[in-house]
């Protein structure tokens, strides 16, 4: 496995982006390791609120919640996934499994020893996210779940996604930020389109904003729908706290949070809301009433 490492002059002055960078070693597949970034705010000793970054974002599609989140007296810890933001970024797609994907999440809430935690969780971060808390159920007190899906295969994932992993695979220039911006329903300033793209100076930076799509399970055979079947079988019988909170101007994901509503016992009795006025990446589209709704949901699940 050879990593890339965005240079940090990439990551100099964004805007509304003041973190500072943390990081941590995670193990790769040959006996290396691969460094994974995290913003780490708030008090060491307070509850956490771990937000999960999808396809082709990092942490800072969370700039505008890290701050009021950590204000109101929460650890609010923010990965990039590896491949993407300032953690390193094997070069090639065969490195990237969704497997992986987990393990190295995983080593971060072993290595910090987070207990105690609120997950948000979008996109690919519900993929990686809802199988932590299945596996890890113990360092989990409540979920949000957000335009964000938890596949087996055994379920055909919709023409809007099958026409987004053609486009992914087929476009000449993945260009990350316009991706973005184009799944927004607010208009996206230029300079934030260029933070998007500020983690991938070149096209062999986003072997896995370019694998991504292809590790979603479609069919009942794919190499991750046993495990996914398996966190199903745990989240079946999950009585934690577990709120949707879909927005409602997303294709790929439309009226995805029924599945969870059905089959998760914690969702029961939970204030669900819609997110008015969201695109796929709701985070950039209503950061503000995002940060509302994880407080109040966690103020109407504390004893």
């Amino acid at each position: 496995m050879t990593p890339l490492r965005t240079p940090d002059s990439r990551f100099e002055h964004l805007r509304d982006y003041p973190f500072l960078p943390n990081y941590l070693n995670v193990d790769d597949t040959e006996g290396g390791t691969l460094r994974l970034h995290f913003v780490d705010e708030g008090s060491k000793d307070a509850p956490v609120i771990l937000l999960m970054h999808g396809e082709p974002t990092w942490s800072y599609l969370y700039r505008h919640m890290i701050t009021p989140l950590a204000s109101a007296g929460y650890r609010v810890i923010a990965p990039d996934l590896i491949g993407f933001g300032r953690s390193d970024k094997p070069s090639e797609r065969s490195d990237y499994t969704y497997q992986r994907h987990v393990d190295w999440i995983k080593s971060l809430l072993t290595q910090l020893d987070l207990n105690d935690i609120t997950l948000f969780c979008q996109d690919w971060g519900g993929l990686i996210g809802l199988r932590l808390l299945a596996e890890e159920q113990q360092r989990f007190t409540r979920t949000i779940a957000a335009n964000t899906m938890l596949p087996t295969g055994d379920h055909h994932p919709g023409d809007a996604f099958i026409q987004w992993q053609q486009l992914s695979q087929n476009i000449p220039v993945f260009s990350v930020g316009k991706i973005i911006a184009g799944a927004c329903v607010k208009p996206v300033s230029a300079d934030t389109i260029n933070a998007y793209d500020a983690p991938f100076p070149e096209e062999r930076f986003k072997a896995g904003a370019r694998q991504f799509p292809m590790l979603v399970p479609i069919s009942p055979n794919d190499p991750a729908a046993e495990a996914n079947r398996a966190a199903w079988d745990i989240l079946s019988n999950m009585e934690k706290p577990f709120l949707t909170a879909f927005s409602d101007k997303d294709p790929i994901t439309a009226s995805g949070e029924a599945v969870f509503r059905k089959l998760i016992p914690g969702t029961k009795g939970q204030n669900h809301t819609t997110i008015i006025d969201g695109g796929h990446f709701l985070q950039e589209d209503q950061s503000s009433k995002l940060v509302e709704v994880i407080l109040k949901f966690i103020a109407d699940t504390t004893e």
